[in-house]
């Protein structure tokens, strides 16, 4: 377990991480950092989450097609950039992929539906950090592949949001300078705002 001083101190050390090592969480641990990402919010209660585990020996086999989806996505690809993709998906200690079971004819717009699933993402990613794990949130257009999605029991109109990289850190995550908040709030007053950040 991950020893912070406060719920608070947590969330500002979090950093997305690729350098992962065995083990990854598994059984009733798994199931608790995967149950943090149903908390998130969830307008007209669609329960959009699909969480696809990849581990184990299962990985190589996965990694395949993860390639075979880029070849029909990115038929351009360079062989190195496939070569490196394989490597990470053959080696990465688990996969959790992001599934989206959307319903576009229900009352809940798919951006709130599809929003929900991100939120979800954030807190899986959350709650490994607490727990001492590492993870990293990764995306392509291999993931709009419809074989791969097939694969993954998203047929249409379901989607994929990526994938989570998830591991033990290899080592302590430097920390790198963050945005100054300030640059990115603002207190409104009646007037139009403007923000540091957008300041040309």
């Amino acid at each position: 377990m991950a020893h912070h001083h406060s719920p608070l101190d947590v969330l500002l050390s979090r950093a997305s991480t690729d350098h992962l090592v065995e083990p990854p969480p598994k059984g009733d641990e798994l199931r608790t950092i995967l149950s943090a990402g149903l908390r998130a919010p969830d307008h007209g209660k669609m329960r959009p989450w699909r969480y696809t585990v990849v581990k184990g020996k299962h990985r190589e086999a996965f990694a395949d097609l993860v390639v075979e989806a880029m070849g029909r996505q990115e038929p351009d690809a360079p062989e190195g950039k496939k070569t490196k993709r394989h490597h990470r998906f053959a080696n990465m200690p688990m996969i959790i992929a992001l599934g989206m079971h959307l319903q576009p004819e229900g009352k809940i717009p798919v951006i709130e539906q599809e929003m929900a699933v991100a939120a979800g993402a954030m807190n899986v990613l959350n709650a490994l950090h607490a727990a001492g794990f590492g993870g990293m949130w990764v995306t392509g257009p291999f993931c709009e592949d419809r074989v791969l999605l097939e694969s993954l029991g998203l047929p249409e109109p379901h989607r994929l949001a990526g994938f989570l990289f998830v591991g033990t850190p290899a080592k302590h995550s430097d920390e790198r300078k963050r945005p100054e908040i300030d640059d990115y709030m603002a207190v409104w007053k009646g007037d139009a705002i403007t923000f540091a950040a957008d300041a040309g």
